[in-house]
């Protein structure tokens, strides 16, 4: 979304500046729009699945099937009626459209005529099958959760339902819940290879947490620094890379690693672990929000998900300058995952961490966290360059990043947004115990987790996590603690950027062509200590090795984030059912 009067951006650098705050808010985009329709189609199944018919018929009545901006299926049945003949042969006219949407990889529409096919026919359990598949492939797992239940509800032996359930439950990281499913599935049909494969992962997964519950005792957890030795492990002679300086990270160590990584070769193990455990100590001196005061003539520039897409962090440097005590950063969250350069990405970062601990600063995205690195190819990655010992590592310094920075007590960032609840204030964000693994709701599950909408009030999440939350919401919050407005990232925006709920909600996003396939641009934003105005900066992605993202990923998940989705079910393709 570009702001009003600004001109579409013509090249790979591009600067857009507000010169008031907050800018009137334009007319919803194209992705706006595709997320309101499919919050809309989503209530009732949602509500249904979450809290029984009385609440769905609800939140049926409150969304109004005429207001719904879909293809327009016409008069629904209506309660307690069964459809006429002609409206089913109108809703299944519907589906195999959808169905043709979704072979031609687009979902909006896909969803938009499933859902008005519900609407005539609203006890077919392949429509909410269809749909929930088409979820799947835009990510809105909390959706597709929610459909693939009420199928089942409404046809137990819909074998689809409970496979594409396991597959929402596995994205959500809730692997017992998938269990169920993808057994109930390979009872059904012994002889699918996808399924079986699907299972035996599910099983092995739950076999190793539940392991790791019977080995672990909270309050004598022991730390992965306290078995290592770092200093009589050797670095061989052949090894010609970047080392630190009498244990130390200096400016020249980073320009040859940020060299050194270009080169895709890698930083020595001993070299890795002494970044580690450094740059643990230091985070967990940091308190949960972060509060940084810019001078009138000092500016900061803040960054949004980088997603292991190294080439591309490094372009950011090149096009804003290196981190330095005259050119602080904020990147918020989301560092690692997706892309297969994430063990560069973190490295580098917290390398800077340790060169300019006051200037350099690294909030916490939900992709630092254990079940989002075990799906989306971080674990896998750091094993594969490195070893176990390692992640786990990687895994108790993550707990220790803060969770909210805070500038001038004017502008609040974080990786995902407000809060389910009214009344928390900035304080309550202080007293947040982040050394964990992120609960499933509060304020902790909140900062990392949920998104904006358009709409006021507060909606269940399209990812299954945490909430939606609306103007009024950011609003009140904004009094409440006299802040300004809140930077956030976690989401793609197709121009890097996108400013919502009056100005007061703005999010950045720092990987171009997410996952090499999105076509969006990347963004940064410089905020100065004069006026705190959001400064937007785009650019668009550069070359990198022809590694594809989450080469090293340890399950088998759809990869792409909104449109293609080149991993099926194994269940073929056919006009009756995707």
């Amino acid at each position: 979304m570009v702001p009003p009067g600004s001109a579409p951006p013509s090249s790979s650098r591009d600067t857009r500046r507000f010169t008031t705050l907050p800018p009137p808010i334009p007319p919803p985009s194209r992705q706006q729009q595709w997320c309101l329709t499919a919050r809309r189609a989503a209530l009732p199944a949602v509500a249904k699945a979450l809290y029984g018919p009385a609440m769905a018929e609800g939140e049926r009545a409150e969304s109004g099937g005429g207001s719904d901006p879909g293809p327009g299926p016409g008069p629904g049945p209506g309660p307690g009626r069964s459809p006429s003949p002609a409206e089913l042969e109108r809703a299944e006219a519907l589906k195999t459209r959808a169905n043709e949407f979704f072979k031609g990889k687009d979902y909006e529409n896909a969803v938009k005529f499933y859902s008005s096919a519900i609407e005539l026919n609203p006890s077919n359990a392949i429509y909410y099958g269809n749909r929930s598949l088409a979820y799947l492939r835009t990510e809105c797992y909390g959706y597709a959760l929610a459909d693939a239940t009420r199928a089942v509800q409404l046809d137990h032996k819909y074998v689809k339902g409970y496979y594409r359930r396991a597959a929402s439950n596995m994205a959500l990281g809730k692997f017992k819940a998938a269990l169920r499913d993808y057994e109930t599935v390979v009872k059904v049909r012994p002889n699918d290879k996808d399924a079986k494969l699907k299972y035996q992962e599910c099983h092995k997964i739950v076999k190793q947490k539940a392991f790791e519950r019977a080995i672990a005792s909270d309050e004598h957890k022991r730390s992965v620094v306290d078995s290592l030795d770092i200093e009589s492990m050797t670095i061989e002679d052949e090894y010609s890379g970047p080392k630190l300086d009498g244990g130390k990270v200096t400016l020249a160590f980073m320009k040859d690693l940020m060299q050194w990584y270009k080169e895709q070769k890698k930083l020595h193990r001993k070299c890795a672990y002494q970044i580690l455990v450094q740059v643990k100590d230091v985070l967990a001196k940091l308190p949960t929000l972060v509060e940084t005061t810019l001078k009138e003539t000092e500016k900061v520039t803040v960054c949004g998900d980088t997603h292991g897409q190294f080439y591309d962090l490094l372009n950011i440097f090149e096009l804003n300058g290196l981190p330095s005590e005259s050119n602080p950063y904020i990147f918020n969250g989301d560092f690692v995952d997706r892309g297969s350069f994430s063990v560069e990405v973190i490295l580098t970062l917290f390398g800077f961490k340790l060169l300019y601990p006051d200037h350099f600063h690294l909030l916490r995205g939900n992709h630092e966290t254990d079940n989002m690195n075990q799906i989306y190819g971080f674990e896998g990655e750091v094993k594969a360059k490195y070893t176990a010992q390692m992640f786990a590592l990687f895994s108790e310094v993550f707990e220790w990043l803060p969770l909210a920075q805070c500038i001038n007590g004017k502008v609040l960032i974080m990786h995902g947004g407000l809060f389910s609840e009214d009344g928390v204030t900035l304080d309550d964000i202080r007293k947040i115990e982040r050394n964990r693994q992120p609960p499933d709701s509060g304020p902790m599950c909140d900062l990392l987790w949920s998104d904006p909408q358009p709409q006021n009030g507060r909606s269940v999440s399209k990812r299954g996590v945490s909430c939606q939350f609306g103007p009024d919401v950011t609003k009140s919050f904004l009094e409440r603690n006299r802040l300004e407005y809140i930077i956030r990232s976690h989401e793609v925006k197709p121009e890097g950027y996108e400013v919502a709920h009056d100005g007061k909600c703005v999010t950045v996003f720092s990987a171009p062509n997410y996952c090499d396939q999105m076509g969006n641009k990347g963004s940064y934003i410089h905020l100065r200590g004069s006026d705190l105005r959001p400064d937007f900066h785009q650019f668009t992605a550069v070359p990198h090795p022809n590694v594809k993202p989450m080469m090293q990923r340890q399950l088998r998940l759809p990869r792409t984030p909104h449109r293609g989705g080149e991993e099926g079910e194994g269940h073929g393709q056919r006009g009756e059912d995707p």
